[in-house]
């Protein structure tokens, strides 16, 4: 990879990494394939870059699962996205939409309250 490409990797507000790629304790990047799950926090600067450009960067990379987080209102949206396999591109397939609350299994177990819980 040409040293401008790596200048251009996206970097997640927050992601989730298989404990088999951290090497060292300085370490401040990962291999695509270390990455579970990328997650973006969508800003109003952010929101072209959130929405198009990274959920692509991250699927042609290899990212398995890419949450988008929004805010509506007082209340936080999240967009879950899983590659389709049956996508001849690697896309991410149709997302989940969660409001009020996030209930999933994959890649990890959670549920959350996602109600009123963004700054005023």
């Amino acid at each position: 990879m040409a040293e401008s490409d790596t200048r251009k990797r996206p970097e997640p507000d927050l992601m989730l990494v298989r404990t088999d790629a951290f090497r060292k304790l300085e370490q401040t990047w990962f291999p695509p394939e270390a990455v579970e799950l990328a997650v973006e926090v969508v800003s109003k600067e952010s929101e072209v870059r959130d929405r198009e450009r990274k959920p692509e960067l991250y699927a042609r990379a290899g990212v398995r699962f890419y949450w988008r987080v929004e805010q509506d209102g007082n209340d936080a949206v999240v967009y879950e996205y899983e590659k389709d396999p049956a996508s001849p591109s690697g896309d991410y397939g149709r997302p989940t939409i969660h409001r009020k609350s996030l209930r999933t299994s994959v890649p990890l177990k959670l549920e959350c309250d996602l109600t009123d819980i963004l700054d005023r």
